[in-house]
């Protein structure tokens, strides 16, 4: 009884699990706002790509020198990228998290999650976080 019982709480956790990662329809609103933001970069414009970012950012870093300076040392794959590609929109406990696949000028590929939020004006950047790489077994 006791293995039936942990057996369905696994099941239940697993369906939740799924249930609470929802691919979404691409959106080209938030393609185009993470599009946008990496293209102020590729152009040094911290002052526009700056806009990009919502309200918890820009309170964070609050200047585009600031923001720009974190870029460029923690995300330099953003900052200068080779190649850029979109993957799944997926709603994760009600927020909007968009998978960028990026590729930097050494060839290195990156798979980055920006958590997007929706204001007056748009859509805004709230968080990226880089994912970990999937392990490959030889």
């Amino acid at each position: 009884m006791r293995s039936l019982m942990m057996a369905s709480a696994l099941a239940a956790f697993l369906s939740g699990a799924v249930w609470a990662q929802e691919v979404q329809a691409p959106n080209a609103g938030i393609e185009n706002t993470i599009r946008s933001q990496i293209d102020a970069f590729q152009q040094d414009d911290f002052g526009a790509a700056f806009e990009f970012a919502g309200p918890g950012i820009q309170n964070m870093f609050r200047t585009p020198e600031n923001f720009g300076a974190m870029v460029r040392n923690g995300y330099p794959m953003v900052w200068r990228p080779e190649d850029l590609r979109f993957g799944d929109l997926r709603d994760i406990g009600g927020a909007l998290w968009q998978k960028v696949i990026v590729q930097d000028g050494a060839g290195r590929t990156y798979v980055l999650d920006y958590r997007m939020g929706e204001y007056e004006d748009g859509w805004r950047i709230d968080g990226v976080q880089i994912l970990p790489a999937p392990e490959v077994n030889a």
